[in-house]
């Protein structure tokens, strides 16, 4: 049986996190309650959390339906296979960028490709989030080469895919960065499986892809 008096100490930093707009705990709320599923982080950040709600997360997590029954030592949730492959929906991805500097990273990001912070932290920041329209971007600082040499541009290696909804916002968002001076590791084409493809290169020469579909 767990530790309730713990468990209890753990509701109460989650309501802690979420009144003060730790976005990393947005996710947690997300895929453990259901009423928040399919919502963003910001929406979950803005909406109404209780302390019965950060027990239920935590009674969740710990296998069962509610609170009280994790309290008084009920049965763990039993779910038969067609419910369990339900209930294991992935909602999104974030792709996580490796910065020498967050703040030079977001810079880039806001001014030169068009997105927004949605958050970051520390001061100066050691990690954070750039979006725009449902791509997010995370940048976290690292201080020492990810990789050595050249071998991400030598072998292309992507650091993220971000789809565009059809062609000619792909043309018009190639446009856009070529009109801000972006550098380009690969310019807009025609790939041999009919997709429009342009490869973006960062500050950090993390390599970001942007796909259309075929004409």
């Amino acid at each position: 049986m767990p530790n309730i008096e713990n468990l209890e100490k753990q509701a109460k930093q989650f309501l802690r996190w979420h009144r003060e707009r730790y976005h990393p705990v947005a996710a947690q709320i997300r895929t453990t309650l259901p009423r928040f599923r399919g919502m963003g982080d910001v929406d979950i950040l803005n909406s109404g959390f209780k302390l019965a709600d950060a027990q239920e997360l935590i009674a969740r997590q710990q296998g069962f339906d509610s609170w009280q029954a994790l309290i008084s030592g009920a049965d763990v949730m039993r779910e038969t296979p067609n419910q369990t492959a339900l209930s294991a929906v992935l909602n999104s991805i974030e792709a996580q960028l490796f910065a020498a500097c967050v703040q030079n990273s977001s810079d880039f990001y806001t001014s030169k490709l068009g997105f927004t912070v949605a958050f970051a932290y520390g001061d100066p920041p050691f990690y954070g989030q750039v979006v725009r329209d449902s791509a997010k971007l995370n940048l976290r600082l690292v201080c020492e080469p990810v990789f050595a040499g050249d071998i991400r541009k030598r072998e292309g290696l992507l650091s993220a895919s971000i789809t565009v909804a059809n062609t000619v916002d792909l043309k018009q968002l190639f446009l856009e960065f070529q009109a801000a001076g972006v550098s380009f590791h690969q310019m807009l084409k025609t790939e041999p499986w009919g997709a429009r493809t342009f490869v973006i290169s960062d500050p950090d020469e993390n390599l970001i892809l942007f796909a259309g579909p075929a004409e």
